[in-house]
């Protein structure tokens, strides 16, 4: 049952990981979605600059721990499933900044596309056609 939680708590730790990314991108779209997206943000960069872990990693800790698997690294769940796995150690710093601009990017993207509705200029050919 244990290793069961550590699956699907990973699972959930690289799905929030995939929603940073791509949530902003998704709000423009639904645009409700925003503030769950903000509230990860906030978490994301919170986490990141205060060097808190997550409670999806000290959830995987105790699984871990109850399964008698070996404890994730000190350095987290990044560390030990994505760092040096999807990219070299050398680009931590880099791949970070990449995440930022990737989250700065959508934001831009929701904000201007909030924008475009306000003003009329975006058009909806479905709608236009019925």
């Amino acid at each position: 049952m244990f290793p069961a939680i550590v699956f699907l708590v990973a699972t959930a730790h690289f799905a929030f990981i995939v929603y940073l990314l791509i949530g902003g991108f998704i709000a423009v779209r639904w645009r409700r979605t925003i503030w769950p997206y903000l509230v990860t943000v906030a978490w994301a960069a919170t986490s990141a600059l205060l060097h808190w872990e997550s409670p999806l990693t000290s959830l995987e800790q105790w699984g871990r721990r109850q399964a008698g698997m070996l404890a994730l690294p000190s350095t987290g769940f990044v560390a030990h499933y994505v760092t040096g796995v999807l990219y070299p150690e050398s680009w931590a710093d880099p791949v970070e900044l990449a995440v930022f601009a990737v989250v700065t990017a959508s934001l831009a993207v929701f904000v201007a596309s909030g924008r475009r509705r306000c003003s009329g200029t975006e058009h909806d050919g479905l709608r236009r056609r019925a």
